[in-house]
C-alpha cells in the first residue's frame, strides 16, 4: 500500500532540493572564480618578486610554505591565468567555470575560452 501523499510536504522537500542545489552552484560558481584570482596573484608574486617581503630566497620556497603538499597545484592556477585570453579573465571573474560551462549554459565561444580541468589537489607523493 503507497504512503498517503502529503502536498504540502512535498512541496516543501522538493523546494529545499532545489535550494541546495542552487546554493551548491552558487558555491561552485565562487570557488573557480577564486582559483582564476589565486593563479593571477601567484604570477603577480612571482614577477615581483613579492616573496622577498618574507625574507625569502626563490620562489620555489615560497610555495613551498603555501603549498607544502605539492607546488604542481600552484603552477597548475598560474598556467590557467596565463592562458585565459583578456576577455577569458573578465568572464571567469563574473560567471565562474563551475556547472554552467558543464551543462551548456554559457555561449560556446565562452565555453572554448573558459575551458579548465577540475582543480583537484594532487595526490601526496606525486607533486
Amino acid at each position: 500500500m503507497p504512503p498517503r501523499f502529503n502536498r504540502r510536504r512535498a512541496v516543501f522537500v522538493l523546494g529545499k532540493i532545489d535550494e541546495i542545489l542552487k546554493w551548491e552552484e552558487r558555491r561552485e560558481t565562487e570557488r573557480d572564480t577564486k582559483f582564476v584570482e589565486l593563479g593571477r596573484y601567484l604570477c603577480e608574486v612571482r614577477a615581483g618578486q613579492y616573496w622577498r617581503l618574507e625574507e625569502l630566497k626563490c620562489f620555489e620556497e615560497f610555495l613551498e610554505r603555501r603549498f607544502p603538499g605539492s607546488r604542481r597545484k600552484a603552477y597548475y592556477l598560474m598556467s590557467i591565468h596565463e592562458h585565459l585570453p583578456p576577455q577569458g579573465k573578465k568572464a571567469a571573474q563574473g560567471i565562474g567555470l563551475g556547472k554552467r560551462s558543464r551543462t551548456g549554459q554559457i555561449s560556446p565561444e565562452r565555453q572554448a575560452a573558459l575551458r579548465l580541468c577540475n582543480l583537484v589537489a594532487p595526490v601526496p607523493g606525486n607533486a
